[in-house]
């Protein structure tokens, strides 16, 4: 983490206020980190009661909030004074279960509706700060994986979302960009990289040869969120170690 954060100022986000949802673990996690580390006051939210009990982390708040609890969202949104940056993190995969109506409507409320709940309770605040909305999408939001449908539904919409909020919001100051991790090591990808075969699979098709980490994803995060990419809205940067455009028939 040191050696990305060291690719930047570290006063960046002095002053600033960075709201990570979904940041109890993974992702969500290591990117509320990275925002602390370069100066934001950084206010992580999670579900989970026990997993934010276990976590003390410098220049990190966290919150108990369920995204998929509307009123409750509005609620924890009206009470941010400010807010300069929004990271929508929060996700889950639920394998099979997804061919289920209500676990495919529940799984795209959580991926999706969320990042619309968040987007648009917290527009005002944004635009008052200028600010950036960053919206963790998924190398799914362009391939295929009928394991997962509702997974690959809302990872692609959330680029339509991206999109739509980056042209009505552009000319408030508002930037809206996405990021498309590929396969990562958390626990929502163990079933895979815990064997050797499974792992093998990914790095083969990979270009660099292996899997990513949850702090490759933080330099992309903090680099959208900055003045270095002031002329850029609407994008969907793809942080997937080349898989994308490997060969799978290798």
């Amino acid at each position: 983490m040191q050696e990305i954060l060291h690719t930047f100022r570290p006063d960046l986000f002095s002053g600033r206020h960075a709201l990570v949802v979904g940041a109890t673990s993974g992702i969500g996690l290591d990117i509320a980190r990275g925002f602390a580390g370069l100066g934001a006051r950084v206010t992580a939210t999670g579900s989970s009661a026990g997993k934010i009990a276990g976590l003390d982390e410098e220049g990190i708040s966290f919150e108990r909030l369920d995204v998929r609890d509307a009123d409750a969202v509005r609620a924890f949104c009206a009470a941010q004074t400010r807010v300069d940056v929004l990271i929508n993190a929060a996700g889950v995969a639920r394998g099979e279960e997804e061919w289920q109506e209500e676990v495919f409507l529940d799984t795209i409320d959580v991926n999706l509706n969320a990042q619309m709940r968040f987007s648009f309770a917290l527009h005002d605040r944004l635009a008052e700060t200028r600010g950036s909305i960053v919206n963790i999408a998924s190398m799914l939001s362009f391939l295929a994986d009928p394991g997962v449908p509702a997974y690959c539904a809302s990872k692609t919409g959330v680029l339509g979302l991206t999109r739509a909020c980056a042209h009505r919001w552009g000319r408030e100051g508002i930037r809206v960009n996405a990021i498309a991790p590929g396969y990562h090591k958390t626990d929502m990808t163990k079933p895979i990289w815990s064997r050797p075969k499974g792992e093998a699979a990914i790095s083969k098709r990979t270009a660099l040869g292996r899997w990513g980490t949850t702090e490759d994803l933080v330099g992309a995060a903090l680099y959208l969120c900055s003045p270095a990419a002031a002329y850029i809205t609407g994008i969907c940067l793809e942080v997937d170690g080349g898989f994308a455009t490997g060969n799978p028939l290798e």
